[in-house]
């Protein structure tokens, strides 16, 4: 089997966007490739975080894909900051990567904005530390967004230029997992706004902690227009909110907007929303509830973790020690 590496941000309790943007993929995933699956503490001190917070939204992402079906017996859950060899080899690839590389890097100047002088060198070089989650376990295929395609071609050129530099081929090419259209979660407060964790509005997202009564409001509350739905897809073009809606759905029933209008078309939001609801509440109370269960027993979560981490070294510690070998570091 092909062996996958995939992260995620540390941002505490997941939304239903990532559900369905990632994690359900992520679950599927395991019945036919070898997995690793990591909170991404690292990058996440790219920006400040408070300590405290940041160790709670770890142990809570951690418990949050346990409740969603990742399988810590058959494949491998762990924080990044646990396994050392992430930070060595990414210190190397520091040393490869070219600046002008980083510089066409697309996110950062997203992310750090008009005050690039103020961003950290942790943010400038976090494509870097990228490329080194991946390649210290020799991960052939990462499951990537839209935003991750430029760091993922970035990934391939640090290797090839390892390779190349030191007369190798030691380092693999990464191909971009490819699973089809992306359920792409709008904000229910703003459908041209993506739904986050970010988002000063709780009652912009839903939350897989959030109970049945929550998620009705929530719902009931999300912003529409005042037509009715339409027949066809191509009526919601230009109605942000009644796209966003119909495409939960959707993602939810394992449909297609065109399903989803043919039973719905020409009625008003108000019934739809109901059946929205009991929809999204029947998919989400058995992650929420086994959520909250998990952490209830903090010790449990990250006993897996560690556990996790020890594996995942077992892979990569070897990896990393060749790698330096390579560069000319005698052994410690």
């Amino acid at each position: 089997m092909q062996r996958i590496l995939s992260g995620i941000q540390p941002s505490g309790v997941p939304t239903l966007g990532n559900y369905l943007g990632a994690l359900r993929n992520w679950v599927a995933l395991q019945h036919d490739h070898e997995c690793l699956y990591c909170v991404v503490d690292l990058h996440a001190i790219t920006v400040w975080q408070d300590p405290h917070q940041l160790a709670a939204q770890t142990r809570e992402m951690a418990a949050a894909l346990l409740a969603c079906g990742i399988d810590p017996e058959r494949h491998v859950l762990f924080h990044q900051s646990a396994v050392h060899a992430h930070v060595r080899l990414a210190w190397i690839f520091n040393c490869i990567a070219r600046l002008g590389w980083l510089n066409r890097m697309t996110q950062f100047k997203d992310k750090a904005g008009k005050d690039r002088e103020n961003a950290s060198a942790g943010l400038y070089v976090y494509p870097n530390l990228m490329a080194a989650d991946i390649l210290v376990y020799h991960a052939t295929r990462v499951p990537v967004g839209d935003d991750q395609r430029q760091h993922l071609e970035l990934a391939n050129d640090i290797a090839q230029k390892f390779n190349h530099d030191y007369g190798v081929e030691f380092f693999p090419t990464i191909e971009p997992l490819i699973l089809g259209p992306a359920a792409r979660v709008m904000s229910l407060r703003d459908g041209t706004k993506k739904m986050s964790k970010s988002d000063p509005s709780d009652q912009s997202r839903i939350n897989l902690t959030d109970d049945a009564d929550t998620i009705a409001l929530k719902i009931r509350r999300a912003k529409t227009d005042p037509e009715p739905l339409p027949e066809t897809p191509a009526g919601l073009e230009g109605r942000p909110e009644a796209r966003n809606l119909v495409g939960i759905y959707a993602a939810l029933a394992e449909t297609d907007a065109a399903a989803v209008l043919a039973e719905h078309g020409g009625k008003g939001f108000g019934p739809f929303k109901e059946a929205l609801a009991a929809l999204t509440i029947a998919r989400l109370e058995p992650i929420a509830e086994e959520t909250r269960r998990r952490l209830a027993d903090p010790g449990g979560v990250d006993a897996v973790l560690r556990k996790g981490a020890r594996r995942a070294a077992e892979i990569a510690d070897p990896i990393a020690a060749e790698a330096e070998r390579l560069v000319g570091f005698l052994p410690g």
